[in-house]
């Protein structure tokens, strides 16, 4: 049986999906683009900004399912540039601690609105 995770602290759903689905001990969160749930807009700035509030949208659904960060063993992170890995990856390490998560990083033509980053977690109960 699935379970809807929503929460006030992450952006609303801007299609026909869920911000995370949990099934069994197993939480799936949607891509979360860099939009702040309190603006609708995204940060100033570039590329750590927008890697940053992805990363915040993330935990603030995973909290609403009683998680951490730490729970995540799986993250799929979508860039619009590979020419930002570097800078996405050093504000991705302040989010993570060893065990670091299993993850794969892949540049996509575009991002819904514009974004330079997305980012979905698998996370375990």
């Amino acid at each position: 049986m699935k379970q809807v995770i929503s929460t006030p602290q992450a952006p609303a759903a801007i299609g026909p999906y869920s911000q995370a689905i949990c099934v069994g001990n197993l939480v799936y969160t949607s891509g979360q683009l860099p939009i702040d749930p309190t603006t609708g807009a995204f940060p100033e700035g570039g590329i750590k900004e927008q890697t940053r509030q992805s990363l915040l949208n993330v935990k603030a659904i995973l909290e609403e399912a009683g998680l951490t960060m730490d729970s995540v063993v799986k993250t799929t992170v979508f860039l619009a540039d590979m020419g930002d890995f570097a800078d996405m990856n050093a504000v991705y390490a302040e989010f993570f601690a060893e065990p670091y998560p299993a993850r794969s990083a892949v540049a996509v033509k575009t991002l819904p609105k514009g974004a330079l980053v997305e980012i979905e977690v698998v996370a375990g109960k």
